[in-house]
């Protein structure tokens, strides 16, 4: 018991109080800023670097449900027209509000039906899917149950069988081997139903967008609530993305 008080008293309170307004790692890369400054004439360095192809040019732009956030695009600029903050509230419920432009700073979530914060404003259910992941996105959806973000406080939490759930949350490029279960973890979550993707390559495929191995199909038949960016993302990038989303407090 002594040495658990004296672990605790050298670590601190190790809880985030406001999830929020709490601070990063210096050494965190969260959300990219396009500055003012003109690019030389021609170039291309940052475009051509990108190895998930999330910037594109005239004007400069980021795709944040492709960009891994690697600082490749920042340190190839000759200009430093991009770099990144450590902003990590960026999740969108639109798959087109991901598009990072000059003179932005954030993004935000629209706010959820009226309906659906009736029925999951309060309490939320979710089945985790990791349809061929790296375990990245799992082990930070994973942290956010952890005694520092206790996401649980809030109401949110991950159920074991998706018949408990209220959506899904879905990690990972969809592989042909995860496509059908996908599609019947998804079809055994009673309805009304949500569906969250996490991380890149949930939302575009990330570094595996052009592989003949995974089938995102089931993207094209069913409606995403909720955009989560990153690679991987903080856990307080997903926190507060749901908390935006459903509105609360």
């Amino acid at each position: 018991m002594l040495d658990v008080l004296k672990i605790r008293i050298l670590q601190g309170d190790p809880i985030v109080h406001d999830v929020r307004k709490n601070g990063t790692s210096p050494l965190y890369r969260g959300f990219p800023l396009i500055s003012d400054a003109k690019c030389l004439a021609g170039c291309k360095e940052c475009a051509n670097i990108c190895p998930v192809n999330a910037i594109s040019l005239d004007p400069v732009s980021i795709d944040l449900g492709k960009c891994v956030f690697c600082p490749e695009c920042e340190k190839a600029c000759p200009q430093k027209k991009i770099s990144f903050s450590r902003n990590y509230i960026m999740s969108s419920t639109t798959r087109n509000g991901l598009i990072v432009k000059n003179g932005m700073s954030s993004i935000t979530p629209e706010k959820a039906s009226e309906k659906i914060r009736k029925y999951f404003g309060r309490s939320l259910k979710l089945r985790q899917v990791s349809a061929g992941g790296c375990s990245g996105c799992e082990l930070e959806l994973n942290a956010c149950g952890n005694i520092n973000f206790d996401m649980g406080r809030f109401g949110i939490e991950f159920a074991a069988s998706p018949r408990h759930s209220d959506g899904i949350v879905i990690t990972g490029p969809i592989t042909k081997n995860m496509a059908e279960a996908t599609q019947i973890c998804y079809d055994a979550v009673p309805d009304p139903k949500i569906i969250i993707l996490t991380g890149a390559c949930a939302i575009s495929g990330g570094i595996f967008q052009n592989s003949t191995e995974i089938d995102r199909s089931f993207l094209d038949k069913h409606k995403i609530d909720l955009y989560v960016p990153g690679c991987p993302p903080n856990p307080l990038t997903f926190v507060t993305a749901v908390l935006n989303w459903l509105d609360r407090k």
